[in-house]
């Protein structure tokens, strides 16, 4: 298992459909890439920066100038809990966050004229990203929540970021583990109640508690229902949001098996959302993990999916040695195991079934628009960074 930074990630994200495409509502924003229409093409110059540096910055900044309605199209049932619902993430104005790496080392490298170095890391600063939210968001989590969302209306006013859950433990794996124990639990849920609070009727996509599933096993075995309960609690708290589309954990396809994954979903209320999530902190194929999604999905009603591509440019070319997690049943991933040369692979599109959520700055390799026929070879990209 790799496990990407608990920071700012990169989004990216596209609609895997597991059953027949329902028609869609006219989107206010053409279909195609989910980069906002007017980054499409790199600016002459840089921009002027967001407003403010802290939350009550961004609070002044909305009480100031509030934000028009976020677009979307507001006919469509966003939450689309029924397979057969329009996609929810076509005609929407993504929230391009100003603040992260990629964007601050475009504006750096613009401003002082290193054009060849901005030009590319603009395809990926143009980008919408998820932002984690978790344990690590402290002190005040509720202010800096709120902060976030009032960042992003006060600087792109009717814009819809992506943001990511992942408040559960799962930071060592041995058969005595209890992950902060019982009280850790009533904490979590907590937390979920908090953060629904903090979110209430304001349009977003939530990634759900990435790593959450696959790691089960690396709890004492009496600790493992415990945590599929304190995720039912976070699932039926969100699932009641009345603008969110959300997206449930669901491994990755080099890691636990189709069978196992759905009775787990099953078990944490995957009827209750729009559906699930492949390959959020692993590097395999996306035809992979589209095969793999398609499995997971006829044994959950139907449900649709989205994959993450920020690694698997070229997926399993790792570092010798890797091995996987003890004590994770049914684990064919290189855990832990960062790929020698990976990189980005399709850009992020409503549809079809690819997406990022990449480092916020740039690969960790050459970037190529799909894995290479030669699977599991290539050469350590050298140079900096290289966008498709």
């Amino acid at each position: 298992m790799h496990r990407l930074g608990p920071t700012l990630l990169a989004l990216l994200v596209a609609l895997a459909t597991a059953s027949a495409a329902a028609a869609q509502t006219p989107p206010i924003h053409p279909l195609g890439r989910m980069a906002p229409p007017e980054l499409a093409e790199e600016p002459a110059s840089v921009p002027r920066g967001p407003v403010g540096d802290y939350p009550d910055d961004w609070a002044k900044c909305v009480r100031d100038q509030p934000p028009g309605p976020q677009l979307y199209p507001h006919e469509l049932d966003v939450r689309a809990v029924d397979p057969a619902a329009p996609n929810p993430l076509v005609g929407t104005k993504w929230f391009v966050d100003r603040l992260e790496p990629a964007y601050l080392n475009w504006a750096r490298w613009k401003r002082s004229a290193q054009n060849g170095k901005a030009d590319t890391i603009w395809k990926l600063a143009r980008e919408p990203r998820f932002r984690w939210f978790g344990r690590f968001t402290r002190p005040r989590m509720k202010k800096k929540v709120r902060g976030f969302l009032d960042r992003v209306q006060c600087d792109q006013p009717g814009a819809v970021p992506f943001m990511v859950v992942m408040r559960h433990i799962g930071n060592s794996c041995r058969p005595g583990y209890l992950a902060g124990g019982e009280a850790e639990d009533r904490r979590t849920m907590k937390w979920y109640d908090d953060f629904a609070e903090v979110i209430g009727d304001t349009r977003v996509v939530i990634g759900f508690e990435p790593d959450s599933l696959g790691t089960l096993d690396c709890l004492a075995p009496h600790r493992r229902d415990d945590r599929l309960q304190v995720l039912r609690h976070g699932v039926d708290v969100l699932s009641q949001l009345p603008n969110a589309t959300i997206y449930l954990e669901a491994g990755a396809s080099d890691w636990e098996p189709a069978e196992r994954t759905a009775r787990q979903l099953r078990v944490i209320g995957i009827h209750k959302v729009r559906g699930f999530m492949l390959n959020v902190t692993h590097h395999d194929w996306t035809r992979y993990n589209v095969q793999h999604g398609l499995e997971i999905s006829r044994l959950v009603g139907g449900k649709h999916f989205i994959v993450s591509t920020s690694y698997n440019g070229r997926a399993r070319s790792t570092t010798a040695g890797g091995s996987a997690m003890p004590g994770i049943s049914g684990a064919r991933s290189t855990c832990g195991v960062i790929p020698v040369c990976a990189g980005w692979a399709r850009r992020p599109r409503p549809r079809p079934p690819t997406a990022w959520s990449t480092p916020t700055s740039t690969s960790t390799g050459r970037a190529t628009r799909r894995a290479p026929a030669t699977e599991g070879r290539c050469r350590p990209a050298r140079g900096g960074p290289r966008a498709a």
